[in-house]
């Protein structure tokens, strides 16, 4: 197999990762239409790994740990920035990110205890992962197309902030139940 095909995974997620902090230039410069090509392009690359790396047997292990990190890096980068503009809800941007600190630091204490915890996403969290897309791309169009955003906005951001709570919520239940395994293993051994 071609050696660029074989690395054409990782590289689409690689320019996806750095598409954050480039969309955030822009956003903060006021190119919005740039802005929004460059968070067109991440979705399209995310989709395009994704099915060439299933496809044609092209997964990795550093892709299947720099797929989600690009992903949340760039949903993150869009939510902080957007805030400062005053574009999305300061409140909205610190329950997305509060939800995905949360996640990770139990994953981080789940694995110190060595808790039998599976690390995959749930449909909660793919659904709300989707909706932070369409929230983030909606809010960028608005931005580069002058759109009013009356019509959706602020239930919108409600919708978002109410699927991140109940994603978190079903983590919180994944890692409540490893860890309980956990305590009766210890139990068991004492």
């Amino acid at each position: 197999m071609n050696l660029m095909l074989r690395h054409l995974p990782n590289l689409l997620t690689t320019l996806r990762l750095a598409a954050a902090p480039t969309t955030a230039g822009l956003l903060v410069a006021g190119d919005f239409n740039a802005a929004l090509g460059i968070f067109a392009f991440a979705g399209l690359s995310d989709a395009a790994d994704g099915f060439l790396a299933k496809r044609f047997n092209l997964a990795t292990r550093l892709g299947r740990f720099l797929d989600p990190v690009a992903d949340k890096t760039l949903m993150l980068t869009a939510f902080v920035t957007l805030a400062i503009l005053d574009d999305v809800p300061a409140w909205l941007a610190v329950t997305v990110i509060a939800r995905d600190v949360l996640i990770l630091l139990g994953l981080a204490v789940a694995l110190a205890v060595r808790a039998p915890i599976a690390v995959q996403p749930l449909l909660i969290g793919k659904a709300s992962m989707a909706l932070q897309v369409l929230y983030i791309g909606w809010h960028l169009a608005v931005l580069a197309f002058e759109f009013p955003p009356n019509a959706v906005s602020p239930a919108d951001a409600y919708v978002v902030a109410l699927f991140a709570m109940a994603s978190g919520g079903a983590y919180l239940a994944v890692w409540a139940k490893a860890m309980r395994a956990v305590r009766i293993q210890d139990g068991r051994r004492a």
